[in-house]
């Protein structure tokens, strides 16, 4: 029954995990993370190739590697093959746009269930909206404190 359970202590329950939890390879999944996070890297370097071979401007070449890595991110989420490779790879897929693809793909995944419009339509910025307001929020704070520290300078 429910109130027949005794609660458990914070620190009984971290005894507990850590007891039954197996331990981590830091330095392999180090390993791992720095050999994919630069397999990502050197895939933008490839895709910037490419479209400035393909008379792109810099800018604009820039901005298609992006992109690239958005819609490959989402496509490879959609069909269940990233959270693969971020399984073994860790953090080396936690390249901010890789990662950031993921997660609002991901989010709209979980709710496909409820309809495109109430599932997938309201849940696909829940992770999004808080990076944006958060994202802009520092960058003004950020802003302003550049701006006294530029204005006392001179």
């Amino acid at each position: 029954m429910k109130g027949d359970s005794m609660p458990i202590s914070d620190k009984d329950y971290d005894k507990l995990s850590k007891k039954h939890s197996p331990p981590s390879p830091l330095i392999k999944d180090c390993i791992k993370a720095f050999l994919f996070g630069g397999l990502i890297c050197l895939a933008g370097e490839a895709f910037f190739y490419i479209f400035t071979r393909a008379d792109a401007d810099e800018k604009t070449a820039r901005t298609l590697v992006s992109l690239t890595f958005i819609a490959v991110t989402a496509i490879l989420t959609a069909i269940g093959v990233f959270d693969k490779i971020a399984k073994h790879a860790g953090a080396g897929t936690f390249v901010p746009i890789t990662g950031f693809a993921n997660a609002v793909v991901s989010a709209a995944m979980e709710h496909t269930g409820e309809g495109k419009i109430m599932g997938v339509g309201t849940q696909i910025f829940s992770i999004a909206g808080p990076v944006i307001l958060y994202g802009t929020a520092a960058g003004v704070v950020y802003g302003i404190i550049y701006w006294i520290f530029t204005k006392a300078v001179a």
